[in-house]
């Protein structure tokens, strides 16, 4: 069977260098005989793995040397604790802006753990575009701010990083990490689930400042404080050692292209085929406004729902699967990540033509 084009939202498709390269180390890892899904995480030999894999990490990003890198289980849903118990330390608040599903999932988790506020949201607006807010919206003796800076759902992506003054910056980029450069200087924390755009589900990466380091609350489980982890180079215990092992592959393989500035350019290119086609005609609608469009997650409708679940069907039967937008908006989503390539895109642009041609609206 012949690879199909995968839009899936996560977990979504890897690039096929990076497979290949894991199923020729699958039974025999560099001469150790066995897999790295089978080997110690104590071993020298993974040893060698994960310290590669945060200095790729920190080579793609530019991580600045007052950061660690942390490598995680739990999902990036599993942070949504962690970052109160970490950081509402000194006066106890928080401010999250509210700009999708996830954003509002992490501030009803918060609220758990002391004053947690929003300071702006687009729910009213169905979340079509990223909520304004400057730093003067923002409590001043805040602990930190929280956004997510790309929405996975609604297809929103923050224009440029906002600006919160003094107060810590922490963002959710499960949807968008490593899909361009961003100043991670800019941050108090970062972190991302893998399974869309760095390796299977399983693994999280928190990218957090030193200095926010050894705030956590005294309930903060073990295994949800930060510092404990960095102390102890993200094995405190066994860690998602074959998930890690991707990820490496990926950063390398990033980096083999001419890193982020040049995936930022593929990144570009294919979302712009896809909007030009959005804007250039009326049988679909885009719902996002133009200033908020993510570039790894594009969602449109034909806005009849009897042709969205046709047009899903019949896109997965052309080899075009997972386009079914999430059950809470409906319609269509393509998830644009980092492995898609563009003749992915191309494909689905013209399926899209030929779907509205021989479907005609009423």
């Amino acid at each position: 069977m012949e690879r199909v084009f995968n839009f899936s939202a996560g977990p979504s498709m890897l690039p096929v260098p990076v497979l290949e390269e894991a199923a020729r180390d699958m039974l025999n890892y560099k001469g150790s005989g066995m897999s790295v899904m089978e080997m110690s995480h104590r071993s020298k030999v993974y040893e060698e793995i994960i310290k590669d894999a945060e200095a790729a990490l920190r080579r793609l990003m530019s991580i600045p040397e007052n950061y660690k890198v942390l490598f995680l289980q739990g999902g990036a849903s599993t942070q949504f604790a962690a970052v109160p118990l970490n950081l509402l330390s000194k006066d106890g608040k928080a401010d999250y802006i509210v700009s999708g599903q996830f954003s509002k999932k992490a501030y009803e988790e918060a609220q758990k753990y002391g004053d947690v506020q929003i300071a702006a949201s687009s729910a009213l607006d169905k979340f079509s575009h990223i909520p304004a807010f400057t730093a003067a919206d923002l409590r001043p003796d805040a602990d930190y701010v929280h956004i997510c800076y790309n929405n996975t759902i609604f297809g929103t992506k923050y224009p440029e990083i906002p600006d919160t003054g003094s107060i810590p910056l922490v963002a959710d980029m499960s949807s968008c990490i490593i899909s361009e450069p961003v100043d991670v200087s800019r941050f108090g924390v970062i972190y991302a689930g893998a399974q869309k755009n760095m390796a299977p589900a399983g693994l999280t990466i928190v990218i957090v400042r030193e200095d926010l380091l050894g705030k956590a609350r005294p309930e903060t489980p073990t295994m949800l404080n930060w510092q404990t982890m960095a102390e102890n180079d993200s094995m405190y215990n066994t860690p998602p050692c074959y998930c890690i092992y991707v990820a490496k592959l990926v950063y390398e393989w990033i980096l083999g292209m001419g890193g982020l500035e040049e995936m930022k350019r593929r990144n570009e290119r294919k979302a712009s085929l896809l909007y030009d086609y959005l804007d250039s005609q009326s049988y679909y609608t885009a719902p996002v406004e133009a200033g908020s469009r993510s570039m790894m997650n594009v969602t449109f409708v034909t806005g009849d729902k009897d042709l969205d679940a046709k047009f899903a069907s019949e896109a997965a039967k052309a080899g075009l699967v997972n386009l079914k937008g999430h059950r809470s908006v409906g319609g269509m989503r393509a998830s644009i990540y980092n492995a898609m390539p563009y003749e992915g895109v191309e494909a689905l642009v013209a399926f899209m033509k030929k779907f509205a041609e021989e479907n005609p609206k009423d």
